[in-house]
């Protein structure tokens, strides 16, 4: 399953509303360029947590997890209890 388009409409609602989720590389570095920043990136660990069960506080993350849309997608991937 992808979940690129949730990754990508979550980020661009919550939090950079600014950004047009069509416009929005998958690979584009999030935390780089600013569209995330260190607040953004915990939200959004807390919404990875909360929308597919990943328990998040029992895992070794990096930001580098959450860096692009490709890369948050595998992490959901990899992580999801309900996946697993």
């Amino acid at each position: 399953m992808n979940y690129i388009n949730e990754i990508k409409a979550y980020i661009c609602e919550e939090l950079a509303p600014d950004v047009n989720p069509e416009e929005l590389p998958n690979d584009c570095n999030l935390l780089t360029t600013g569209v995330i920043g260190s607040l953004a990136l915990v939200r959004l660990v807390t919404w990875l947590e909360e929308e597919y069960d990943i328990p998040t506080g029992e895992l070794e993350i990096a930001p580098e997890d959450f860096s692009t849309v490709l890369n948050i997608d595998n992490f959901i991937k990899t992580h999801a209890v309900e996946l697993a």
